[in-house]
């Protein structure tokens, strides 16, 4: 390992371990800086995984309690983004067990409901106006593949996490990530084929 690469993962792991020590002591300076970095990604991650804007910030709400809660259960061995989007996949696991007990990988999405798209910060209008019609475009394509390809579209290509984390967010063996990521794009592909442009 070079030296570039060796303060790299040295520093990962120094932030890791500075987490796992605040969540032990339940630092509300600690929680309020991780609600800051993650909320917006973790509550686009909800909407995409519920389907449901409202629900999405119920189970968001419900994701930085059990963080804690449980903060002590994060040990530092791996990213906090990783065990926090577990945390999240499992409340919504539960939610849906709760209210039609059958399990996330056998959902599927009602087209009635729509992923939230947030605003595009960019000052151009035209450049707004296309990349929302490719959004909108992305995200009904989106709702009518399988929960399960979905999430792993979501995860890799919104949330950039890499195949392993997504195995450690879906406790799914990577082969798995890769087979639902490879028909997920398949099937995401399909159905953007079907829209006009």
């Amino acid at each position: 390992m070079n030296a570039a690469a060796y303060y790299f993962v040295s520093v990962m792991e120094s932030e890791a371990s500075t987490i796992a020590r605040g969540l032990r002591l339940r630092d509300p300076d600690l929680l309020d800086r991780l609600i800051e970095q993650y909320q917006h990604r973790l509550l686009r991650y909800l909407i995409h995984l519920s389907g449901n804007r409202e629900l999405a910030e119920d189970l968001f709400q419900e994701t930085w309690i059990r963080v804690l809660e449980r903060g002590h259960q994060y040990d530092g061995q791996r990213e906090f983004s990783t065990w926090l989007y577990a945390v999240a996949r499992n409340l919504v696991i539960d939610y849906f067990r709760k209210k039609n007990p059958v399990s996330l990988d056998g959902l599927m999405e009602n087209e009635d409901n729509t992923p939230f798209e947030p605003p595009d910060p960019r000052p151009m209008a035209w450049e707004v106006v296309a990349q929302h019609e490719q959004a909108e475009r992305i995200n009904s394509a989106l709702v009518n593949i399988p929960v399960e390809y979905r999430e792993a579209v979501v995860l890799r290509f919104q949330e950039g996490m890499t195949l392993d984390e997504i195995a450690a967010v879906t406790s799914a063996p990577v082969g798995t990530v890769k087979s639902r990521l490879y028909r997920g794009l398949n099937l995401l592909m399909g159905h953007l084929g079907g829209m006009q442009a």
